[in-house]
């Protein structure tokens, strides 16, 4: 039985950070977290792209501790690879005061925001798919609240320790389970908005 693996790592470092914000890269990342151990050529079909292209992004994900091979799977040429990590944090407040650091938390954050309109897209469109219920309680939410920066961190320190318990009590998938995206942001409004 393979060993367990931590829940989340924390990125400190400009240059790792930077490394993991490439599309393809959050892309495998996502997959090996969600469904599993794979290899590059298993990967590659999933994201439509070449196995040497996701071998080599792979390689870059092991590179910085994101991704590890798995032992005794495989064989020949075939290599396994598996996630790490369930999740990826970063501080921006420690980040920005790091030579690069602004600039790297701006690229995950543009990826970031790509990501999650990829899902939301998929969702206005395929919704259906999942039936009356889901579309019952699915939702979108969004508040305007009038807070200093301590008071936002405070309120997404508060999200984010909900959502920490529920990840760590609805893990394994159930007969009416389904992977569920949440996503919680907390920015200041520009005066164009």
């Amino acid at each position: 039985m393979p060993a367990p693996r931590p829940e989340m790592v924390t990125v400190r470092d400009p240059q790792v950070l930077r490394a993991l914000a490439h599309p393809l890269r959050v892309r495998l990342l996502g997959l090996l977290r969600l469904d599993g151990p794979s290899t590059a050529s298993r990967l590659a079909e999933k994201v439509g792209e070449s196995s040497g292209s996701t071998s080599y992004h792979l390689r870059q994900l092991a590179q910085h501790g994101f991704v590890a091979e798995v032992p005794d799977r495989g064989t020949g040429r075939e290599r396994w690879w598996q996630a790490e990590h369930l999740m990826t944090n970063w501080e921006p407040d420690q980040l920005i005061e790091q030579p690069g650091g602004l600039e790297a938390n701006e690229q995950m954050q543009r990826l970031q925001i790509e990501v999650l309109g990829r899902e939301l897209r998929s969702w206005v469109e395929r919704g259906r798919e999942h039936g009356r219920e889901w579309a019952g309680v699915a939702g979108l939410s969004d508040y305007v609240l009038r807070l200093t920066p301590a008071e936002t961190r405070q309120v997404l320190d508060e999200v984010y320790a909900v959502l920490d318990r529920w990840a760590q009590t609805h893990r394994e998938p159930g007969p009416d389970t389904r992977q569920v995206n949440l996503f919680a942001a907390a920015f200041p409004r520009s005066e164009q908005a």
